[in-house]
């Protein structure tokens, strides 16, 4: 029997199941929950409390402020708060609503008008600072100022405080604290988002030897576009073309320089020089009249895109241009990859970039030979009608086959690369019969390196991208390679050399490419080994991507319809092209080290022939000089040409303040761009040495930082039994290390294949950070313990409200639950052995366990309203506007397939994960051993 309740806001209905039920108060969310007089770690037993989860976590909005004296090494957590570390309070009026340091004192006053209070009418410009026309309270641009309190450090035991409280993971930054009028305007906060530029350390060390005795990571992490496409980002744009740079060190004008003499000329932020404004800074070109310095977005946004005249320019914007490299070999055919490309591109044509109609494609098919296609124009169809009344159709493609592999050519100078717009019937009309040409092949070898030098052959006076899709180790040709996948070397010493290309082609040949302006995407499908680590140069070093679909076959619609919304979705990005990026910073202050993919022209000179939507790079940072300022900037910017012909420059800007004091460097360490930096490290060391080198790297570098955190920033320390003390702020940090040291990329383990791990590491040394974090440390919810308003839209924004996330740990694995973990890449639904049939009938349609499909697959679509709530829940995990995946669903069955289950269970790191073989909390308790031995 069940009763039918009305849902607010929802035509549908709610069911409810009494049988093996609480007594659940009114309001209570139903659950598919059986009594247990012991319930899993954080889950309340009383009727009255709200079942959110297996494990309760603090609000993500902020850290809860104290509500005891602070002491050095012995605090409570708040109250009702199970599982969490002390809180820092929340300082008012610092950007981001939230803060790690303790309240303002009362009279302190921040922003521009406590400045103007502090200072009155002062001259403190050096020379007559700037102050006609400012915005009220604006300081023109003054950098003198009282000291400034920075973040506080505040201790917590990791040990105590188990498990670790994961809503830390969504928390922003700890706040950068500049002086009062360190911007030029009135903008209270002028620094760049942390999505497009993140530092490890949001308070710099003045000297290198502070920097070397903290053990913290200096270094930045950028990520240049924060979308696939333009109108999802927010960023200004200065049209006029008037850029003002400092002669000496070329960094751009931004909120944080000092105008002086009456507004005539500008010091620099980051080398002090003293320059003159342009002569039409505040003149608008476009409308013709006067404007209002301050309107300048240069002076309110840290984020802004010039559009760059003539100079910048060494040739005219060229046309995006895309080569489609296909696999025609039999196992490419058999498979299903031929035909599903095809198909996918020629229904995805009409959202290449193609704003001002130049954008050129062309198409190469491999196999032990090439096969080039001249593709009919416009001009070349007859006009007219034909017999049958409609328009004359395109005549058909030209297949010419070359099968000189060793010294390519092209057969013909025109017809291989055509405009989109003119050509647009021809291509079609190829796409439609490539499937049928080679429909019977018998051929089972790959010229891919053959065809990739051949392709670049096509397109090197121009530049673009080469898009490569194959299933087909190239076992022919040049960069001929050989299955090298040694099972008995998994494990061991020897398996590093597996993660090392086996031929110097790839790398050298993507050199030659990044020169011509040329990017490789790979986008490789086997059940068979491919050389990940061998193809996924080419992309490395010419700032393409590597993406790798194990086991693919088009028979499984999972699989087809996977790659035809990704690879639609990265056909639909707009690109940047013939970009450069360089990142500056004030005096005494180098970047030593670049990691990603792209090409590095110079020591401090990042090239990209096409710049990437959905990727992040880290640059490490060296103090060579002391710091005497009292805050630094770092400026990245980005040459680049826009998708319809503009050249363009991207300038991101973010300040950070100085200090000389170790506890202020550790209470602004950001443990998510530290996690970040080390899994770059982890991922170069692992590709020079092996995995168990860049464990031992990960490990290596917590461990010197807990031990300067014990000897110089706490008090309790001595003792076997002194706790595992660590500031709040970083709280989190080993346990991402210990998820890094469990992933797939760097698991001790004989069980994972090396294109896996290989494919693993492009994915850990290039994803932008929420993504990475959600890729090391997986999202987990337990979806029968969740909030009503859970799986259902926002009352407000609209938004499907996801269910809180709990600890991926194996004893929240109940067994009549059902469970999502999904870590951006794949999804895996857990279903419990012991599932009530209604669950399973509302979810899946099936009234036993065993009826349950597992594997890949999807949900199907039932009229109840818990199949919506869940369906709903996958399908916002899935949906992004600033990366390309779409992830798969696994269902599993607590008793069903082994390897599925343990593919699943190897997710929860805070377990013991095959033979990393130690539990989160024994890890920590194996450190304090270490520090107190």
């Amino acid at each position: 029997m069940s009763q039918e309740h009305p849902e607010q806001g929802s035509s549908s209905k709610r069911r409810v199941y009494p049988q093996q039920q609480y007594d659940f108060a009114a309001a209570q969310p139903a659950g598919y929950s059986m009594p247990d007089p012991t319930q899993p770690y954080g889950a309340s037993a009383s009727p009255s409390a709200a079942m959110y989860g297996a494990a309760a976590a603090p609000s993500p909005a902020a850290y809860q402020p104290y509500t005891a004296n602070v002491q050095s090494g012995a605090f409570a957590p708040p109250p009702g708060t199970p599982g969490s570390a002390i809180d820092p309070p929340v300082v008012p009026g610092v950007a981001g609503g939230q803060a790690y340091n303790a309240p303002q004192a009362a009279g302190a006053a921040y922003g521009y008008q406590g400045l103007t209070n502090q200072m009155g009418s002062l001259n403190i410009g050096g020379g007559g600072a700037y102050q006609g026309g400012a915005p009220p309270g604006a300081a023109g641009g003054a950098h003198m100022s009282a000291p400034t309190q920075l973040n506080q450090i505040y201790n917590t035991d990791l040990l105590q405080n188990f498990p670790p409280p994961i809503a830390d993971l969504t928390l922003p930054p700890p706040p950068v604290i500049l002086p009062p009028g360190s911007s030029v305007t009135g903008n209270p906060d002028p620094n760049a988002d942390s999505e497009f530029m993140r530092c490890t350390l949001n308070t710099v060390p003045t000297s290198s030897s502070l920097l070397k005795k903290s053990k913290l990571p200096f270094a930045l992490v950028i990520r240049p576009y924060t979308a696939l496409r333009d109108a999802d980002e927010n960023v200004p744009t200065v049209a006029d073309t008037t850029i003002a740079r400092c002669r000496r060190c070329r960094s751009y004008i931004n909120p944080y320089v000092v105008f002086l003499e009456g507004g005539a000329r500008w010091r620099c932020n980051m080398c002090n020089l003293t320059n003159d404004v342009p002569s039409g800074f505040d003149y608008d070109a476009v409308a013709n009249k006067p404007r209002d310095r301050w309107s300048r977005a240069e002076l309110n946004h840290s984020v802004v895109e010039f559009v760059a005249p003539a100079e910048y320019m060494v040739r005219p914007p060229q046309p995006l241009v895309y080569v489609f490299v296909l696999d025609v070999s039999v196992h490419s055919v058999k498979n299903g990859l031929l035909a599903t490309a095809a198909r996918t591109i020629k229904e995805s044509l009409s959202r290449i970039p193609n704003v001002d109609n130049r954008t050129r494609v062309g198409f190469l098919a491999v196999d032990s030979s090439l096969h080039y296609f001249a593709i009919p124009r416009k001009e070349d169809v007859a006009e007219g009608e034909g017999e049958d009344g409609e328009e004359n159709e395109w005549p058909e493609p030209r297949m010419m086959v070359v099968s000189d592999i060793d010294d390519p050519f092209l057969p013909m100078p025109t017809d291989l690369l055509v405009n989109l717009s003119q050509c647009k019937g021809g291509i079609e009309k190829l796409l439609d019969s490539l499937q049928s040409m080679f429909a019977h092949t018998v051929n089972p070898a790959s010229a891919l390196g053959s065809a990739v030098v051949a392709a670049h052959k096509l397109i090197a006076n121009i530049g673009g991208k080469i898009v490569c899709l194959t299933s087909t180790l190239p076992n022919v040709g040049q960069g001929k390679l050989e299955v090298r996948d040694d099972k008995k070397a998994l494990g061991t010493s020897r398996e590093g050399q597996m993660l090392q290309t086996a031929s110097t082609f790839y790398k050298s040949f993507a050199v030659e490419c990044s020169k011509t302006q040329v990017t490789v995407d790979m986008f490789l499908f086997s059940s068979h080994y491919q050389d990940v680590a061998s193809l996924s140069n080419l992309p490395r070093f010419s700032a393409g991507q590597t993406y790798f679909y194990p086991g693919w076959i088009a028979s499984n619609p999972e699989d087809a319809n996977k790659f035809a919304l990704e690879f639609s979705e990265y056909l639909s990005q707009e690109l940047a092209t013939e970009a450069v990026l360089r990142v500056r910073s004030c005096d005494g202050i180098r970047m030593s080290a670049f990691y990603g993919n792209f090409f590095s022209r110079s020591s401090d000179l990042c090239s990209f022939s096409t710049f990437p939507r959905d990727q992040s790079y880290v640059i490490e940072v060296n103090i060579e000089e002391t710091i005497v300022k009292p805050w630094v900037t770092f400026q990245a910017a980005i040459l680049h040409s826009t998708a319809s012909g503009e050249r363009r420059i991207r300038v991101i800007t973010r300040a950070f303040p100085t200090s000389a004091l170790l506890q202020d460097i550790y209470a602004s360490a950001d443990q998510i761009a530290i996690t970040t930096y080390l899994a770059n490290k982890a991922v170069e060391k692992a590709l020079q040495k092996g995995p168990q080198d860049a464990r031992d790297l990960l490990m290596n570098r917590l461990n010197e930082m807990f031990t300067c955190y014990k000897k110089d920033l706490m008090t309790t320390n001595v003792g076997a039994s002194a706790p595992l003390q660590f500031c709040t702020n970083l709280r989190m940090l080993p346990l991402l290390v210990n998820a890094l040291i469990k992933h797939i990329g760097f698991r001790k383990t004989s069980q994972i294949p090396s294109d896996l791990r290989s494919a693993a590491l492009c994915l850990l040394s290039t994803l932008p950070d929420k993504y990475l974090i959600q890729y090391i440390y997986p999202n987990f919810y337990n979806l029968i313990f969740m909030p009503d308003e859970a799986g259902l839209p926002d009352a407000e924004t609209g938004q499907i409200v996801m269910p809180p996330c709990t600890n991926l740990s194996g004893e929240h694995l109940i067994s009549h639950g059902l469970f999502l973990i999904d870590d951006g890449q794949v999804m895996f639904l857990w279903v419990g052995r012991d599932a009530q049939p209604a669950l399973l009938q509302d979810v899946f349609g099936v009234s036993s366990i065993t009826e349950v499909p597992t594997g890949k697959t999807e949900l199907p679509v039932l009229d109840n309203q818990f199949n919506e709530r869940i369906r709903n829940i996958i399908s916002k995990a899935r949906e992004k506007t600033d990366a390309i995946t779409h992830q798969h669903l696994y269902v599993v069955r607590e008793d069903g397939e082994p390897a599925l289950r343990l593919w699943a269970t190897t997710h929860l790191v805070e377990d013991r994960v095959e033979q990393s073989g130690v539990t989160y909390h024994q890890f920590l308790t194996s450190i304090r051993e270490k520090l107190n031995s």
